[in-house]
């Protein structure tokens, strides 16, 4: 069952062929994590998508509230049975169909669904995971960049690469050749005591999780955070490397290239990031 603008129906529910998400890219979504019926980190969430909504020129409806939105999730969440479980939550926002390049509206609609999520906690894996840099395409850095937009192609090629070579994961390079994020999530490089996350002026996606470690950093005084470019050679180099979005947390890189790392950083950042879960 999804949720489209506040009625509950069928998954296979007909998207119209005029629909401007389908069409031109024209749409926005955040990705949630609920736990039991809570939106972990929902207000960043919230500030993020009307924040990107009025730089994608949408119209924000007057009861697109904090406490309307949550409630069409809880209540989509409920008619799925996942109230009592871990679940991944997608809010999608698209402009109304109409118009070609430029719409004929700026009103806006929306949709949830949702799956269920088999860790209820975030947990630190002690498998494999290898990655590599994509370098077929580059992301052009800008502000809209930093958007979750559905305009992904570079994300798809880039994961159909990463499956053909046998890679978890892969990291996007900017048109800069700076080392911007992974396919799914932000990038953090350890050196010592220095860790490293890319700017968003290079064009790295605004993440929510992003947020909540670049805060537990800085209120670590054994930590010091420098958001900087990243160059392919500093990976080289670093002690750890790890990947940060809400579904996952914190995922640790145990291989790049010739090169292993540890992650014992990631382990202490996991422990404080449990902490500030329990207490937002």
């Amino acid at each position: 069952m999804v949720n489209v603008n506040g009625n509950i129906q069928e998954e296979n529910t007909v998207l119209s062929i005029g629909n401007r998400g389908y069409n031109y890219g024209d749409a926005l979504f955040e990705t949630i994590k609920a736990s039991f019926g809570k939106l972990l980190f929902w207000e960043d969430h919230y500030f993020r998508l009307m924040a990107s909504m009025r730089i994608m020129r949408m119209e924000i409806p007057m009861n697109f509230t904090m406490e309307y939105l949550e409630e069409q999730i809880i209540d989509t969440l409920k008619r799925n049975v996942l109230d009592k479980a871990s679940a991944r939550v997608k809010l999608m926002v698209h402009r109304k169909a109409g118009g070609l390049y430029t719409p004929d509206l700026n009103d806006v609609e929306f949709m949830i669904s949702v799956r269920p999520l088999e860790d209820d906690f975030y947990a630190l894996s002690d498998t494999s995971y290898e990655v590599d840099l994509f370098k077929d395409y580059y992301l052009s850095p800008g502000l809209l960049s930093t958007l979750k937009t559905n305009n992904k192609a570079l994300n798809v090629v880039g994961s159909i690469f990463a499956k053909e070579n046998d890679l978890n994961n892969c990291l996007i390079l900017n048109t800069n050749k700076h080392v911007v994020e992974f396919l799914n999530g932000n990038i953090f490089v350890v050196k010592g005591d220095q860790i490293k996350t890319s700017p968003l002026g290079d064009g790295c996606l605004k993440g929510v999780m992003r947020k909540q470690i670049i805060d537990i950093i800085k209120e670590s005084p054994d930590y010091n955070l420098e958001e900087g470019s990243i160059s392919p050679f500093e990976l080289q180099k670093a002690d750890e490397i790890f990947l940060t979005n809400v579904i996952v947390g914190i995922q640790p890189v145990t291989k790049y290239r010739k090169k292993n790392y540890t992650n014992e950083v990631a382990k202490v950042l996991l422990q404080r990031l449990h902490v500030k879960t329990r207490l937002s």
